[in-house]
């Protein structure tokens, strides 16, 4: 028989969804040879010869993950998609295929099923990816989508999160924080909308940051860069939960700590314009803020060279033996980096 349950009741909310990962999968034990790494990175690493297969997961519900009061229903397949690739990216490899299980409720016609689907066959068709498979059931509540990617990199090239060094420099790609100003975009003019359902939404001069939001694009064409520079990752992530939460992942399970440099994060100035009106200080966008899915990554200062000046990689800090986590501000000063990025099991939720 089975052991009988604890009749102890945790919150979710006091765990949070790391500390809840962390619990459920304590007791994991490896048992496959064809495992190489499980839970704990952007994707699992399967071994099955000449090169080696990846997998990652992701699941969004509505009302969590996104709002079809805004959402178009392509563009939600869209980024359901991208997103899983970008996972893919971020540990070196290439994605390849793509499974979609999805539950929705009677609400939805057949007609908005054929949107989202639409939305998730054009990223497959951009990033070379073939939809093979999936399912799809009713639903109660709402919509949920669950989709799975996979993925593969050459035997021994995957780049995971715990091979950080104290000297590395940490780097990222593209700019952030524009993701989470275009959030607040469209909150806006929902509210707006609903106090007037006779307004108009003021959307035009925001294109940038709305459609980071509502379109991101996984950085592809990374991978093939740091190769032609000649440079080598030696732990890498993507970042979707604020630049802070990424950089405490990636120390944390390198074992080392950080020091980044506020005048050294690239941000875009529309996004900063937006930020100063909406009375939100453009880095606590860029650190909290998250769904940019730019990666982040660490390289041996010897490269520092090869990448200098490139328009798509920016050094941001390096890594610390002492297990710090700070960001020296503009002004000087240090603070510590805090993980308050997306809260899956928030008790507010």
């Amino acid at each position: 028989m089975l052991d009988t349950p604890s009749p102890q009741r945790t919150p979710l909310s006091e765990l949070g969804e790391f500390g809840l990962i962390d619990r459920l999968t304590a007791a994991i034990e490896l048992k496959a040879p064809s495992t190489r790494k499980g839970v704990g990175d952007d994707a699992a690493v399967l071994d099955f010869g000449d090169s080696e297969v990846l997998i990652s997961k992701d699941l969004l519900v509505e009302g969590i993950h996104f709002d079809l009061g805004y959402v178009p229903l392509k563009h939600l397949g869209y980024k359901a998609a991208v997103v899983n690739f970008s996972d893919i990216y971020a540990m070196n490899g290439t994605p390849s295929q793509l499974l979609v299980g999805m539950a929705v409720s009677s609400r939805f016609p057949v007609e908005a099923l054929e949107e989202i689907y639409a939305g998730l066959l054009l990223a497959c068709s951009r990033y070379g990816v073939d939809l093979v498979g999936g399912d799809t059931t009713s639903s109660q509540s709402g919509l949920v989508l669950s989709v799975t990617a996979v993925g593969h990199v050459a035997k021994g090239k995957s780049v995971q999160r715990d091979g950080a060094q104290a000297g590395d420099l940490l780097v990222v790609t593209g700019d952030l924080g524009a993701a989470y100003m275009g959030l607040q975009v469209l909150e806006r003019e929902k509210a707006a909308y609903q106090a007037n359902p006779n307004l108009q939404p003021e959307l035009q001069g925001h294109e940038y940051v709305l459609e980071r939001q509502l379109k991101p694009e996984a950085r592809k064409d990374i991978s093939a860069l740091l190769a032609e520079l000649g440079v080598i990752p030696t732990s890498m992530m993507d970042i979707s939960d604020g630049l802070s939460s990424e950089i405490l992942h990636l120390g944390t399970q390198s074992g080392v700590g950080c020091t980044i440099y506020e005048d050294k994060i690239p941000m875009d100035p529309q996004m900063m314009h937006l930020a100063e009106e909406f009375g939100i200080n453009p880095i606590t966008a860029v650190l909290n803020g998250g769904e940019d899915y730019e990666l982040l990554f660490t390289i041996p200062i010897a490269d520092f060279d090869k990448i200098k000046g490139n328009p798509s990689l920016t050094p941001i800090g390096h890594m610390t033996a002492d297990k710090v986590f700070q960001m020296v501000t503009n002004s000087g000063q240090a603070v510590a980096l805090e993980a308050q990025g997306w809260k899956a099991f928030s008790a507010d939720k």
